[in-house]
């Protein structure tokens, strides 16, 4: 009787995701739910935000706070993945998956960790040391500032910074230590010495020899508005317009399956193109004189479904329901995904972070992804990050930068959330308003 008082005592949350358990467990066994069984669109989308979300509070790393690589990666964080836990932490306590009070430890720990580790001209290396806060190299040369993940991790600090309340002591505080840490990033000085264009690295032992220029289209739009939006080392317009934009060059305008395609490469590219600048910057009401980036993401989205509909390739499980190519882990190791770079492998957080875009696709694709292959795919931190079933191979791996999109792209579907918070941040329109956006 006891234990029958107890689970009648559980919130409803739990309860939803004790249905999610059992009604999995069905798919562990063979045995596919009846239709009548099934999660409602609700009740699914609440249970995959709740497992995901568990990476960036369960699984953060202990010391920092901040969101592990992937969760084989032992002490590496990711500073661009953090920034989006930054974000899903915020979904975490609207959900009522944590409570206001452990968020805010959770986010005073971050924020301590982001103002001591090693940074350079205020920018953040990719990888860090979640345990000493010292640089880890992402590649031989890349040690030192990694401009697109701090555009990342900034993101996530302004949309929390107005998610915070000024009327409460110590938020108004982490406000204040937000405000710093942000205006300390030397945007501009990533001109080169006044080039009009940003650049991706700059090293203290290898000063700019990578000299990776960062231009569009690509999920790098983020980078360019924060420099615009920036109170204390802002770019010129220019500097968008000529090296972002390549003075107009990052126009496609060509059809792809009959579906226009605004801006970037051929078939768009990989899907995080349409999702990593658009966690906090709302693509909505956004245009600028090369494109509507509402028809931009939308119809980005919808080429890459249609490429697996087609499937020239002949891939296995490729269908209406079973599409999204983006970066993800696969047989052979790493690789942008795309139309253009096809290897049969589907990425979850391709099709789930689109929602916003093709709710209705991306919502038959949650569905077939944890009822058809749950037994797989379905794990302790939500869905895996891939797999390919004309290889027959399921990754067991999780990567902070695909499950963050699903955690918040998913809350803009749903409310808009960190889109209303991010754009809400003054510096931030006047920025855009700079660059020549409506929004």
């Amino acid at each position: 009787m006891a234990s029958l008082i107890n689970f009648i005592a559980m919130n409803t949350r739990d309860i939803t995701l004790l249905l999610g358990a059992v009604l999995l467990a069905g798919c562990f066994t063979g045995c596919k739910p009846e239709p009548e069984l099934q999660l409602t669109d609700e009740k699914l989308l609440d249970l995959v935000q709740h497992q995901t979300f568990k990476y960036f509070y369960d699984f953060a790393h202990p010391a920092s706070g901040l969101a592990l690589e992937r969760n084989t990666s032992g002490d590496i964080v990711t500073s661009g993945g953090s920034g989006f836990g930054v974000m899903a932490l915020i979904v975490g306590m609207e959900r009522g998956f944590i409570t206001r009070q452990e968020g805010m430890v959770q986010l005073t720990k971050i924020i301590d960790f982001l103002e001591t580790c090693d940074r350079y001209h205020g920018v953040w290396p990719h990888w860090l040391n979640g345990a000493t806060g010292e640089v880890v190299p992402f590649s031989p040369k890349d040690n030192g500032a990694d401009l697109v993940e701090t555009a990342f991790m900034v993101q996530g600090l302004i949309t929390l910074r107005e998610y915070l309340n000024e009327k409460d002591a110590s938020e108004n505080e982490l406000i204040t230590r937000i405000n710093d840490i942000c205006q300390q990033v030397e945007w501009d000085w990533f001109t080169q010495g006044g080039q009009e264009v940003l650049y991706w690295h700059w090293s203290p032992e290898f000063a700019w020899e990578m000299n990776h220029a960062i231009r569009g289209h690509n999920e790098c739009l983020i980078v360019y508005v924060l420099a615009a939006s920036s109170p204390t080392h802002a770019i010129d317009s220019l500097v968008y317009h000529h090296g972002y934009a390549r003075s107009g060059d990052i126009v496609n305008g060509s059809p792809y399956f009959g579906i226009d395609l605004p801006l970037g490469e051929d078939y768009g590219g990989p899907l995080f193109f349409s999702h990593y600048s658009f966690l906090g910057l709302d693509p909505r009401n956004l245009q600028d004189i090369y494109a509507n980036y509402w028809e931009q993401n939308v119809n980005h989205s919808l080429i890459n479904r249609q490429h697996c509909i087609q499937n020239p390739n002949s891939f296995k499980g490729y269908s209406p329901d079973c599409w999204g190519l983006t970066a993800s882990d696969n047989p052979q190791g790493y690789s942008a995904h795309s139309p253009t770079n096809d290897l049969g492998v589907i990425t979850p957080t391709a099709a789930i972070s689109s929602i916003p875009y093709t709710p209705e696709h991306s919502l038959q694709a949650i569905r077939h992804f944890y009822y058809e292959y749950g037994d797989s795919l379905w794990g302790e931190y939500g869905f895996h990050d891939a797999f390919n079933l004309s290889e027959n191979w399921w990754a067991s791996s999780y990567l902070a930068i695909d499950q963050g999109p699903i955690v918040v792209m998913i809350e803009n579907y749903r409310t808009g959330l960190l889109w209303d918070l991010f754009m809400s941040a003054p510096e931030v329109q006047q920025g855009l308003t700079k660059l020549g956006f409506s929004f």
